[in-house]
């Protein structure tokens, strides 16, 4: 019998056609055939495989992990707040005691302030502040510059043309260090066509012409390294050494000591009577006092007289006062003028100078 691949073909398709029917309708009806309980029967814990206890012990301590993070976390941030609220709290109290400390220093310069009137100019600057005022006496008019010392740029005293024996006016030497003010500073001595400072004098904490005994009555004056006022006799080198000098100048007399006036040699106080003066002076908290005083001329009948400057310091209420070199020599500069009226009708050729830096 010939059996032909066509026939074959027919008998299986007849024999699977009701299969391939059937799988059909449940493809296009979307019924799905899961296999019974039978097949995948429940797993015992108990058996499981070790690996499986090794993940949930791992996985365990990964959520311990992550809690004790979150945990570190809220106390690093509580902790940081603590930090920031504690740190601001301390800066206040710091700043509180800062204006606490200062606060009398502020009555104190209210109080002295208040003495002087109202400054007709200031300068405030990191440096210092300076303030000048206007003064109107019985016998003399006269101006005041009260000068408080921030750091040790603020001021310095000069040689004339920067040379021991050569001068050269307030205004010059304040115009040639581009200085904002000035005042004349220590006595001279004319010799030989030079002019010298007069006795003790230091710049730049050096000796200048070397370390001269007091004698009579004259006086040192000028600031040490920090920035206070020293100044009295000295009969020896190491006692002025011991006060540390940075610059200053020699002359007479001394006006005050410790708030209280000092006897005037009977010279001093009738040649002349009255003329121009300048003064140095300090108070309490450290603040400088310059006063430069006017006259016509040094023939004793214009300016002050020496115990009417006494008067004023003592008003003023300063602590120490050393008389500079006066008459003609007597020179305020503030913001790079003249404020006084030299009496030679000229600024005079000094040594010595003080000058105030912005």
């Amino acid at each position: 019998m010939k059996i032909r691949i066509k026939d074959v073909n027919r008998v299986f398709l007849l024999a699977t056609a009701p299969f391939l029917g059937a799988a059909i309708w449940l493809l296009l009806s979307g019924m799905t055939i899961m296999p019974g309980d039978a097949a995948y029967p429940p797993l015992d814990e108990n058996k499981l495989p070790e690996t499986g206890h090794q993940a949930d012990a791992a996985l365990q301590k990964l959520e311990q992990a992550n809690a004790l993070a979150i945990q570190t976390a809220e106390s690093i941030k509580k902790d940081a707040e603590l930090y920031s609220k504690t740190n601001a709290e301390m800066k206040a109290i710091v700043n509180n005691t800062a204006v606490q400390k200062e606060r009398p220093l502020h009555i104190y310069d209210r109080r002295i302030t208040i003495k002087l009137g109202s400054p007709s100019e200031s300068v405030q600057t990191d440096n210092l502040r300076a303030q000048l005022y206007y003064i109107k006496a019985q016998h003399f008019v006269g101006y005041a510059l009260k000068v408080k010392l921030k750091t040790d740029k603020a001021m310095s005293m000069v040689l004339g043309e920067d040379e021991f024996g050569r001068s050269e006016t307030t205004l010059a030497a304040v115009k040639r260090y581009k200085a904002f003010a000035g005042v004349n500073a220590g006595g001279y001595a004319d010799g030989n066509g030079k002019r010298y400072p007069l006795s003790t004098t230091v710049v730049d904490s050096e000796y200048v012409g070397g370390f001269q005994p007091s004698v009579k009555d004259l006086f040192f004056v000028g600031l040490n390294e920090d920035l206070k006022l020293i100044g009295g006799k000295y009969s020896r080198k190491d006692q002025l050494d011991k006060q540390k000098p940075k610059f200053g100048a020699s002359f007479v007399p001394i006006l005050m000591k410790d708030g209280r006036k000092q006897a005037i040699p009977a010279k001093w106080k009738t040649s002349p009577l009255r003329a121009p003066r300048t003064v140095i002076a300090n108070y309490k908290d450290d603040q400088l006092l310059f006063l430069v005083t006017d006259g016509y001329n040094e023939g004793g009948r214009s300016g002050a007289t020496l115990e009417e400057i006494q008067i004023l310091l003592q008003r003023f209420g300063v602590k120490d006062a050393y008389n500079l070199d006066g008459g003609g020599s007597s020179t305020l500069v503030f913001n790079g003028r003249v404020v006084n009226k030299p009496s030679d009708g000229q600024m005079r050729r000094l040594a010595t100078n003080f000058l105030f830096f912005k």
